[in-house]
């Protein structure tokens, strides 16, 4: 894979503040079907309301099968990884089951007892599952997330470092009744590192002609240009000096970015400086004036106008819009209590 693939997630997931868990660990026996929760209910008991939720299930033993309720389906075997990337609610099954369990139903015991194994099924082939999530700022996110289809599928087995990560998780997970001093902080990254794996498994494995952000993150030169303008956002960046960087002619730099993302690489600047904008005035305290700054811009006033260009109001009334949805959500109430082997990566 090119080495632009990884400089341009790296420089956006920087940004993006990735946060989850490892929180599932089923050992089904068929025939059994389970009605998964969706982003919605995740969102309630990790609080991140505010957030996408990816949900992932890494499939560590036996078959089974996912399908949505728009019926897409997809077939899996041991050491096969499934996202759903827009939390989408969906059934995991493997055989004819007389009932499909909801298990947001289960939701709060199965979080209370951290890592140890839900067990449901009529007895026959066993497959075992690690599910986790992953949350970030839905602006921020929306690079990569916007170009993934609602079910997606990676055999981790098929690249070393893939079947490194499975073989890790799964020893710790195997590990619950005799939890080790830093287990928790060690799962915790593998968690993090397994959803990045299987994002650059799934770029790998884009048909050449496919389009979106995550084909042209593929793209040697335009993958560079991304790498650059997510690294120096509020860099002077002009399209002279994006295509001398990329070693092409604006010309071609403009055709091949039109191809691949339907805009012009200043417009998607542009866009990106005020998403990062949006993203600090939501999480500093710092100035509108300093903001503006940090994200490229020469003046607060053009910041503002930008800004309102694109999210309808000015930024000052957009934070406190903002802090007034936190502090409403604060005020709700709590949901039931997770118990201490809930596994984070923040």
């Amino acid at each position: 894979m090119p080495n632009g693939v990884m400089d341009v997630l790296s420089e956006v997931l920087k940004v993006v503040r990735l946060h989850g868990a490892l929180f599932y660990n089923g050992e089904f026996s068929s025939p059994w079907s389970v009605y998964a929760v969706g982003s919605h209910a995740l969102a309630r008991y990790f609080r991140t309301e505010s957030e996408s939720v990816i949900v992932y299930h890494l499939l560590t033993e036996g078959h089974a099968s996912v399908r949505l309720e728009n019926g897409d389906r997809l077939s899996l075997a041991a050491g096969d990884i499934v996202m759903i990337p827009h939390g989408d609610r969906h059934v995991v099954e493997n055989g004819p089951a007389t009932r499909t369990i909801d298990d947001e139903a289960h939701l709060a015991d199965i979080l209370s007892q951290g890592l140890k194994r839900w067990r449901v099924g009529g007895g026959g082939e066993v497959t075992r599952f690690v599910c986790g999530y992953m949350a970030c700022d839905p602006r921020l996110g929306q690079a990569f997330l916007s170009g993934l289809p609602p079910l997606l599928k990676v055999s981790m087995r098929a690249h070393p470092s893939g079947a490194w990560l499975e073989s890790s998780i799964r020893f710790l997970v195997d590990q619950e009744d005799s939890v080790q001093p830093g287990s928790e902080a060690v799962l915790a990254k593998l968690s993090e590192v397994l959803f990045v794996e299987t994002l650059r498994a799934w770029i790998a494995q884009l048909p050449a002609h496919q389009t979106g952000w995550l084909a042209s993150a593929r793209d040697p030169e335009v993958g560079k240009v991304l790498a650059l303008m997510h690294r120096k956002p509020a860099h002077p960046w002009t399209i002279a000096s994006l295509a001398k960087e990329a070693g092409m002619s604006r010309s071609v730099l403009a055709q091949r970015f039109r191809h691949y993302l339907d805009q012009t690489p200043m417009a998607y600047l542009t866009r990106w400086r005020l998403q990062l904008g949006a993203q600090m005035l939501t999480s500093t305290n710092n100035s509108v004036l300093q903001i503006a700054a940090d994200v490229g811009y020469e003046s607060e006033a053009a910041f503002n106008r930008a800004f309102k260009r694109e999210f309808e109001v000015p930024p000052a009334r957009f934070r406190s819009h903002s802090r007034s949805q936190e502090e409403t959500s604060k005020l709700k109430p709590n949901p039931p209590r997770i118990g201490p082997s809930i596994v984070k990566a923040e």
